[in-house]
């Protein structure tokens, strides 16, 4: 008698964590962390131009800080990748320092980190298309921008509230949704993502 795909069996070996996907995952959360800790002050100059013009439209910045939990999960595609992957980055960044300080910069990166999972979670962890990437992306920028809400802006106004979370969503579905995305099907295609689905579809259609 042939056993079905759908097996608790089979799913639960979907779903394990292999050697080669705790390597890959703690790579990506190190080398985001490096890019979130360039973006911790390279943020400072676009956002004193951009909060004049509009309180909350410094939302737009948020992208780069976002990016490492959908990456993450895009490649590993394994539950607990995009938390994994998103608050690794910010281990990184806690540990060297910035100016956010060390627990609130892990508390932000759990949160945002959920965000996208949660996303990948309503998919079953089986579609893993772009525009499940762009609302993976618009879920982890709408998690951490009602945590910043709460911890950095307690007290702003309606106006405030509905530009910051429309701009931070819109940078998190372009920067952590899109081009994570691109990313993935980039370095897929030189093979290096070959031992994970996501490098082996990509690699069959060229």
């Amino acid at each position: 008698m042939s056993v079905s795909s759908s097996t608790p069996t089979t799913v639960a070996n979907r779903f394990r964590w292999r050697i080669v996907d705790i390597v890959v995952a703690s790579v990506i959360g190190v080398a985001s962390g490096l890019i979130f800790l360039a973006w911790n002050v390279g943020y400072v100059g676009p956002s004193t131009l951009l909060e004049p013009l509009l309180p909350g439209i410094q939302g737009l910045l948020d992208g780069p800080w976002l990016f490492a939990g959908v990456l993450g999960a895009l490649v590993i595609r394994k539950p607990g990748a995009a938390i994994y992957t998103e608050l690794l980055a910010a281990v990184v960044s806690a540990l060297v320092g910035n100016q956010w300080g060390g627990f609130l910069t892990l508390e932000a990166g759990f949160v945002q980190g959920l965000g996208a999972e949660i996303i990948f979670l309503i998919f079953a962890y089986r579609v893993w298309t772009l525009p499940v990437a762009i609302l993976a992306g618009a879920g982890a920028a709408l998690a951490g921008g009602i945590n910043n809400l709460i911890l950095w802006y307690a007290g702003a106004d309606v106006t405030f509230t509905i530009v910051y979370l429309i701009s931070t969503v819109i940078s998190g579905a372009v920067i952590a949704g899109l081009l994570s995305w691109l990313l993935v099907r980039a370095l897929a295609a030189t093979g290096a993502l070959d031992a994970f689905p996501a490098g082996r579809e990509v690699r069959q259609r060229v």
